[in-house]
């Protein structure tokens, strides 16, 4: 299968790299010393749960130069996506599939937009990975998992081929016929966490087990719940205790990547997540103050990290 990943970052870097130890013909679209090193040395994985390896594939950063491909793998942060969108346009052709594996419940949209919800699927990926270095990858944690499903909903040929694929390559993944569903389960829970994680910068253990500052996490994925349904999408009677269940199961010492981000001074995802539950609440005239308040504490850090990259 001809393969381009769209953001070799943790995530991308990662499942692309499965695939390409798999044999499959992966392109990696990288930029600066990421891309630099990736095709001096090839790129190298380190993970829990797939051991070290290296791939030696083909690096880019003009897609243009790649070709029409089968599979795009779409990855970056979603904060690159109005310039990051339209470098895929070179690569799909009438049967190209396009996963994406990002953070929040926007992307998937905003791709059918430019290339037709027919070539999407939306992908959630649950993992810890991160480049460690220029041309290495770090994957983190006995743990991860990727869910993933057709943009309209159902199962196909087309998805059921590619879960054998991703199967054979090593990925721990899922095929659903809710996607959408799939999606929103994630961003109600890792939304508000991310959100009160970067805001408090302390460690989910902290949170979780400090009175207070559960209470006020679990206030936001209320709203981020209230959201979802007014949007139509089911999540079940027990989200918000399923929600709670997968923060306490985090390692107690876990950060999250935007708290990580916010700390360090780099652009962060505020936009898709608390952003987005923001704007969604006043779609949909759901009251969102807590998640707002929030979203407005933090906006400065990423109008100042977004001026100085």
């Amino acid at each position: 299968m001809k393969i381009a990943v769209i953001g070799t970052g943790g995530v991308g870097g990662y499942f692309g790299g499965l695939l390409a130890r798999a044999g499959h013909d992966v392109t990696f679209v990288a930029r600066g010393a990421h891309l630099d090193a990736i095709k001096r040395d090839g790129l190298h994985i380190t993970s829990d749960l797939s051991g070290p390896f290296t791939v030696r594939s083909p690096a880019t950063a003009d897609t243009a130069t790649v070709g029409t491909v089968d599979l795009v793998i779409f990855a970056v942060k979603t904060y690159h996506n109005p310039e990051a969108i339209p470098t895929i346009v070179p690569m799909v052709g009438p049967d190209t599939a396009v996963l994406t594996l990002q953070n929040g419940v926007d992307s998937s949209g905003q791709l059918a937009d430019a290339i037709g919800e027919q070539h999407l699927l939306t992908g959630v990926a649950y993992i810890q990975a991160t480049i460690a270095e220029p041309g290495v990858v770090a994957q983190i944690a006995p743990f991860g998992r990727v869910i993933f499903g057709e943009m309209k909903g159902g199962t196909s040929l087309r998805s059921q081929k590619l879960l054998e694929t991703f199967v054979e390559a090593g990925w721990p993944v899922e095929l659903t016929e809710d996607a959408n569903a799939a999606a929103w389960r994630k961003f109600v829970a890792h939304s508000p966490n991310g959100s009160v994680d970067a805001l408090s910068q302390t460690t989910v253990g902290e949170i979780r087990t400090t009175k207070e500052t559960r209470e006020l996490l679990s206030a936001v994925m209320a709203e981020h719940i209230a959201v979802a349904m007014a949007k139509g999408v089911s999540l079940g009677d027990d989200i918000l205790e399923r929600s709670l269940d997968a923060l306490d199961a985090f390692p107690a010492d876990g950060r999250t990547s935007i708290a990580k981000d916010v700390r360090e001074g780099r652009p962060i995802e505020l936009e898709a997540l608390a952003g987005a539950a923001v704007r969604m609440g006043r779609e949909t005239r759901v009251p969102t103050p807590v998640t707002g308040a929030i979203y407005a504490l933090l906006k400065p850090a990423a109008l100042r990290a977004t001026k100085s990259s």
